[in-house]
C-alpha cells in the first residue's frame, strides 16, 4: 500500500455540546503524543503535518431556539472545518480531524462527500458512536447539535448546515455504517428506522461479535471507495475511556476496538478522519488522549498479527 501524507486539523469547540471540555480534545491529543506516533508509521505514513487549530466563534452557553442550541456558532465553526478538510483532500492529503464535539462532522463529512462527488468515488462513512446522532429540532431533548449530525448529513436540518456539500444531502443512508450503538433517544428511533440506517448496536455485537460486525461494516469497498471514519470516544466502554461527558456503560472493550482498527487497516481503503468527544477535563492523567492515540496508530498498520496481513487492494 502507497504511504499517505497527513495532515492534523485542531477544532478546539464544544460548541454543540451540552457540558464544555471537549474544546481541549485536540491539545490533549498532542500532548498524548498522535504526531509523533504517526511518524512511527513509516511504512504507512510517508509526513505528518500539524495545521494548528481552526478558529471559530466562542461558546455561548445559551439555551436553545426552535429546536437547536447554537446554530449560527455551529455552522461557522462547520463551515471553517469543510474549508479545511477540502484543502487537505484537494492536495492528496489524508485530513484528521481532532475535535471538539461531533457537530464538527457536519463539515467534514461534508467536504469528503463533495470531494468523491467531484472525482467519481465511492463514499463510506463508518460511524462508530454510542449514539445515533439522527435527533431533529422536533425529537432532541435537548437541541444539542451534537446529537443531530447524522441527520443533517442525511438532509433533515437546517439549511446552514445541510447545504454545506452542495445540493442534495451530503450522505445517502447506503453509504453510512453505525457501530456501536447502545444510546438513541424514542423519537430518534422511529427516525433511524424510516431512513433505513445500517446499524450494528451493541446487541449485534453481542450476538455475533466484532469481527463478524466489521466485516459487515466493510463489504462492498473497492479501490474506487473513499472511507470516511467519524470515531466518537464514547463509543468506547467508560471503563477504559472516562474522558466523555455523554458516557454510555457497555461499549467495546480495548481488544474490540482494537479489532475495529485493525479491520480498518487492512481494507488500504481510509482517505480521512474524524477524532471527537474527548473532554480532557473529565479524563485521569490524560489516558483516555493515549488510549486513542494509540487505536489510531493500528488505524495506521500497528498490530500484534503474527500472520501475513491480508493483501491490500
Amino acid at each position: 500500500m502507497p504511504s499517505v501524507a497527513l495532515s492534523l486539523i485542531g477544532a478546539p469547540t464544544d460548541i454543540g455540546a451540552g457540558s464544555i471540555g471537549s474544546r481541549l480534545g485536540p491539545d490533549a491529543l498532542r500532548i498524548a503524543g498522535l504526531a509523533q506516533a504517526l511518524e512511527r508509521r513509516s511504512d504507512r505514513v510517508a509526513e505528518v503535518a500539524d495545521r494548528g487549530n481552526l478558529s471559530g466563534p466562542p461558546n455561548p452557553q445559551t439555551t436553545a431556539t426552535a429546536g437547536h442550541r447554537h446554530l449560527d456558532e455551529v455552522a461557522a465553526w462547520c463551515r471553517a472545518v469543510h474549508e479545511a478538510v477540502a484543502a487537505e483532500l484537494a492536495l492528496a492529503r489524508l485530513p484528521v480531524l481532532m475535535g471538539g464535539d461531533h457537530s464538527l462532522a457536519i463539515g467534514s463529512v461534508s467536504a469528503v462527500a463533495r470531494h468523491c462527488r467531484d472525482r467519481g468515488l465511492a463514499l463510506r462513512v463508518l460511524w462508530l458512536d454510542a449514539h445515533a446522532d439522527f435527533n431533529t429540532a422536533h425529537t432532541t431533548p435537548s437541541g444539542h447539535l451534537h446529537g443531530m449530525p447524522v441527520a443533517v448529513l442525511c438532509g433533515q436540518g437546517p439549511a446552514a448546515l445541510t447545504a454545506l456539500a452542495g445540493p442534495g444531502p451530503a450522505l445517502r443512508p447506503a453509504e453510512l455504517r453505525q457501530v456501536g450503538i447502545r444510546s438513541v433517544d424514542e423519537g430518534e428511533r422511529r427516525l433511524v428506522h424510516a431512513a433505513g440506517l445500517d446499524v450494528y448496536d451493541m446487541r449485534h455485537i453481542d450476538e455475533h461479535g466484532m469481527r463478524a460486525t466489521m466485516e459487515q461494516a466493510l463489504a462492498g469497498m473497492d479501490e474506487r471507495t473513499h472511507l470516511h471514519l467519524s470515531l466518537d470516544v464514547d463509543f468506547l466502554d467508560p471503563g477504559i475511556a472516562p474522558a466523555v461527558a455523554t458516557a454510555v456503560p457497555g461499549g467495546p472493550t480495548w481488544r474490540e476496538a482494537q479489532l475495529c482498527m485493525e479491520m480498518i487497516a487492512d481494507t488500504g481503503r481510509l482517505g480521512s478522519l474524524d477524532l471527537v468527544e474527548l473532554n480532557p477535563a473529565l479524563d485521569v492523567r490524560n489516558q483516555t488522549a493515549h488510549l486513542v492515540v494509540d487505536l489510531v496508530e493500528s488505524l495506521f498498520g500497528k498490530s500484534t498479527l503474527m500472520r501475513p496481513r491480508p493483501r491490500l487492494p
